[in-house]
């Protein structure tokens, strides 16, 4: 089945696109799919981290089923901010 895969910020720079289209067998799961585009972008996120994967806007986890034609997003990890924000005048 076809797969079209949809990368934002820091993912969409290290693959070169905002979008791939990605061949894998029915019955694939988030986790073959995250393999499969691994394989294919090596450069896209060290072995160590974690990809949050978006499926038909929701996040899912590594043994969700895919149909072709679902939504799926890439999502690099979001830093920045404070952990504690001084709300005093």
């Amino acid at each position: 089945m076809e797969l079209y895969v949809r990368f934002f910020a820091l993912y969409r720079e290290r693959a070169g696109c905002n979008l791939a289209k990605v061949t894998l067998p029915e019955g694939t799961t988030v986790a073959d799919l995250v393999a499969a585009v691994r394989d294919r972008f090596p450069q896209l996120a060290p072995p160590d981290v974690k990809i949050v994967v978006a499926v038909n806007e929701e996040y899912a986890e590594p043994e969700t089923s895919l149909q072709a034609g679902d939504e799926i997003c890439f999502i690099p990890p979001v830093s920045g901010g404070q952990a504690n924000p001084d709300t005093s005048p």
